[in-house]
């Protein structure tokens, strides 16, 4: 059986036994110890293994795919070129969940007595993102890209950071003696091959790794909750798939001359890991595999994009806030004008680029927006029950929205044909 395919069974398995086991004993102590003891711990376990590896990957990844560019103006160019596919891919995505929010109001549908028992529910862990998370975001967000210290970056995840040392170490490379260049450059690929081969070992748990998280979520999710917010949870639904479906394989094909067959055949094993992880950071491995092995995306464009992909394109996420922003709005009554919806899609847009690539990471920057345009932050405590089911949703949206923009810079910069994808007869094993 291929790995896909276990991966893929580990994930309904740990669904349908996660949801039986909440219908069928709702809140019972022995299915908490089992998420808590068992299929928790091994979750984790896989998703930590993928995150140990980001950082190096990352740093060798960038650094090698800046001095494979070789030139720096045309460093600069792939740079601009894929920041303006991430900003239009995410406003576009932005746009779409606003249009659907508005049409269908789920806001004004909700019952005030199931706001209050939500808000109660969920209080004291709003709170907690309010007092733990990065409830700011200006120009100091820019500064803050540029570390003191890249050693300190890296072990704070601060991938933002990491990520501008390696931008500014890959291009240094290319400005010393081609001599010793080659010495490091020799080093950095001994390190990245060390990356994949722990990666690979990380893959081969995955069909457990993802039976764990799912069961964990599954188990203490239940219908119920989804029942209470179930337009809510529809549209976020709904626009994700409209931008995933309709918008990416239009960009892939436009922009990447991709058949949207052939892209969403070969990038299965992102996609699985992305749902199952709700991190782009942790599906940043697979997601370099799957572009240079099933999409035969260069190496040096793969190890550029992607990595700032994991960062900062963010379109499941940017339209989810939108949608989430006037939902709320909605609930608690506040009117937002044509002007401040506009505002909001353009605080979407540029908080889901700060937005760190875990789980839930986009939820303290959300709050930053609420209180921007009058909604109070500490609403979002109505829709942290479903957060989860939605991140795995959005995050994996993301990661396929990092995948087009690797297609459409490759093929801009003439260093991959798409004939030769779309060509293929036989597809390659799923990373």
């Amino acid at each position: 059986m291929k790995l896909h395919t276990k991966i893929v069974l580990g994930l309904v398995l740990g669904a349908a036994s996660g949801i039986a086991a909440n219908t069928l004993a709702p809140g019972a102590a022995w299915v908490r110890w089992i998420g808590d003891n068992v299929a928790g711990p091994v979750g984790q376990v896989f998703l930590r293994m993928l995150l140990m590896t980001v950082i190096p990957l990352v740093f060798t990844s960038i650094a090698l795919g800046v001095a494979g560019i070789g030139d720096i103006r045309k460093v600069g160019r792939v740079g601009i070129r894929t920041i303006v596919y991430f900003l239009l891919s995410t406003a576009l995505s932005a746009a779409i969940g606003l249009v659907l929010v508005n049409l269908f109001q789920p806001g004004v549908g909700l019952a005030p007595e199931v706001r209050e028992q939500l808000m109660t529910t969920y209080r004291s862990q709003a709170q907690g993102l309010q007092a733990a998370g990065t409830t700011h975001f200006g120009i100091d967000t820019f500064v803050n890209m540029v570390p003191r210290n890249p050693i300190q970056a890296a072990a704070g995840m601060d991938l933002l950071g990491v990520i501008f040392f390696s931008l500014v170490f890959g291009a240094a490379l290319t400005l010393i003696p081609e001599e010793q260049a080659r010495q490091l450059v020799r080093v950095l690929d001994a390190v990245g091959a060390v990356v994949v081969k722990i990666i690979d070992l990380a893959m081969t748990l995955a069909p457990y790794g993802v039976f764990g998280l799912i069961f964990f979520t599954t188990s203490r999710f239940g219908w119920g909750l989804l029942r209470q917010l179930g337009l809510y949870v529809a549209i976020v639904l709904v626009g994700l798939a409209i931008h995933g479906g309709v918008s990416l394989s239009l960009l892939v094909r436009l922009f990447g001359g991709l058949k949207p067959r052939v892209f969403w055949s070969r990038i299965r094993a992102s996609i699985i890991t992305a749902f199952s992880t709700s991190s782009s950071n942790a599906t940043l491995p697979t997601n370099i595999a799957v572009a240079e092995e099933e999409l035969k995306i260069p190496p040096k464009i793969a190890g550029f994009v992607l990595p700032l992909g994991s960062t900062m394109c963010m379109n499941g996420t940017a339209l989810y806030e939108g949608v989430t922003v006037l939902f709320l709005a909605q609930v608690f009554g506040v009117s937002l004008d044509l002007g401040t919806q506009i505002v909001v899609l353009v605080l979407s847009v540029i908080t889901a680029v700060g937005a760190a690539g875990v789980p839930g990471g986009s939820l303290p920057l959300l709050m930053v927006v609420l209180a921007t345009v009058g909604v109070p932050p500490e609403g979002i405590a109505v829709i942290l029950g479903v957060d989860r089911i939605l991140d795995m949703c959005r995050t994996t949206v993301n990661v396929c929205g990092d995948l087009t923009a690797a297609v459409y810079v490759a093929r801009a910069e003439g260093e991959w044909d798409p004939r030769v994808v779309n060509g293929a007869v036989k597809l390659a094993p799923a990373a």
